[in-house]
């Protein structure tokens, strides 16, 4: 299948390490059909945090990311805070994690899951 966004860059870019990571947790659950969705939900130290979960379904008005192999679903209202945004998973000696470098953020919390704009 083709991305949508073959004749111009993505909105959100996904790294090579993270389109890896999540291949990997696809592999484990088992079921080639699922795919990453990434969310922007109110809450969390800085008042909004990201969500990541696999999702087997696409809707409508989600924006369609694909990276070796691997789906990338962000629908409508998140990506107005992810446009430029770049997904990433890092491994370090804190642990291993999703981690999101957005350039729509002015302050984020200590552990990276919540931002404010």
């Amino acid at each position: 299948m083709a991305s949508m966004f073959a004749d111009k860059a993505p909105p959100v870019s996904v790294t090579a390490s993270a389109a890896k990571r999540v291949a990997e947790l696809i592999a484990k659950e088992g079921d080639p059909g699922l795919m990453l969705r990434v969310a922007v939900n109110g809450g969390g130290c800085s008042g909004f945090q990201y969500g990541f979960s696999l999702d087997d379904s696409r809707n409508d008005d989600d924006s369609v990311i694909e990276r070796d192999g691997v789906t990338v679903l962000v629908d409508s209202m998140s990506l107005l805070y992810l446009t430029g945004a770049e997904i990433d998973f890092v491994e370090d000696l804190m642990g291993s994690s999703f981690q999101i470098k957005n350039p729509n953020a002015t302050s984020s919390c200590g552990c990276g899951t919540s931002f404010a704009v």
